[in-house]
């Protein structure tokens, strides 16, 4: 169970390093003009990358029976289902909820309702990322 935790704690740290990428990235490419979704795509693939380097390399045991490149192709799969969850979270979240509430269109703006969104996303992607890389990645 101490293993576990640790592990978790390592993919914590390592989640709020690409979490700052990616919500950073997301945050300039908003602010420039790019539409939310588009500025989710970035913010996401970057983040994914740096993801993959410091997941494999500190918080997974690597599992010897699987090719680095394998490896990666399954992570870039996982990542794109991930990707899809973030984008239709967001979607949920501003197009679905806000839009359609006068009660929080009056309470806050557009721009910070998309920033709430995509925390929203990003913890819900979270749990779904921990979980389907410690049952594929992890060695048994």
């Amino acid at each position: 169970m101490g293993k576990l935790i640790a592990q978790i704690l390592k993919f914590g740290v390592v989640g709020i390093i690409s979490f700052i990428v990616d919500f950073s990235l997301y945050t300039l490419c908003n602010f420039m003009g790019c539409p939310y979704l588009i500025s989710g795509l970035i913010g996401f693939i970057v983040s994914v990358i740096v993801n993959y380097l410091l997941s494999m390399k500190f918080v997974f045991e690597r599992r010897e029976d699987m090719s680095r490149q394998k490896e990666f192709i399954i992570y870039v799969i996982l990542s794109a289902i991930g990707l899809l969850l973030n984008e239709i979270f967001l979607y949920i979240c501003v197009d679905v909820v806000y839009n359609h509430s006068d009660f929080l269109m009056g309470l806050y703006g557009d721009r910070l309702a998309e920033i709430i969104a995509k925390i929203i996303a990003t913890g819900l992607v979270m749990i779904y990322n921990f979980v389907s890389r410690k049952i594929i990645f992890e060695k048994h």
